[in-house]
């Protein structure tokens, strides 16, 4: 399969909840710890979301989720492509459209990766400076 094997879209109502919480409670690293009403609720309330679609298909292969103030400041989170469509850039296409091709892209972005900085730092994400500061959750993650 190559790019043109896959479309982007950043309208929500085509986004399938059952298969981004199907992948996040089973193979994401982060965020175990977030109940299925909890999924539901951050893709109901993000600013926006974008999902890669095998073409000509409804079936979701990644994501990429998105909280904002809408007007200077972003947070990327759960980007995800599902296994056995990784190597097609997918992952670059999703933070493309995400931050590049979005009504975001003059904002500040922010992330949090445990294994990803490569890709990240394509787009110009870079460790924070002294300016930054960070509180940690409260409850421990999961997985």
């Amino acid at each position: 399969m190559g790019t043109d094997d896959y479309e982007l879209d950043d309208n929500p109502a085509r986004i399938s909840r059952d298969a981004v919480w199907a992948w996040l409670s089973r193979e994401a690293y982060w965020g175990r710890w977030r109940t299925r009403d909890d999924v539901d609720t951050q893709i109901e309330n993000a600013w926006r979301v974008v999902g890669a679609y095998r073409a000509g298909t409804d079936e979701l292969v990644g994501f990429a989720r998105a909280a904002s103030d809408g007007v200077g400041f972003a947070y990327l989170a759960d980007v995800y492509v599902v296994d056995g469509h990784r190597g097609h850039g997918l992952g670059k296409r999703l933070v493309h459209t995400m931050i590049e091709d979005g009504p975001g892209s003059d904002f500040r972005w922010s992330l949090f990766t445990a294994d990803a900085h490569g890709l990240y730092e394509q787009f110009g994400f870079a460790a924070p400076d002294a300016t930054a500061m960070v509180r940690p959750p409260k409850k421990p993650p999961i997985g």
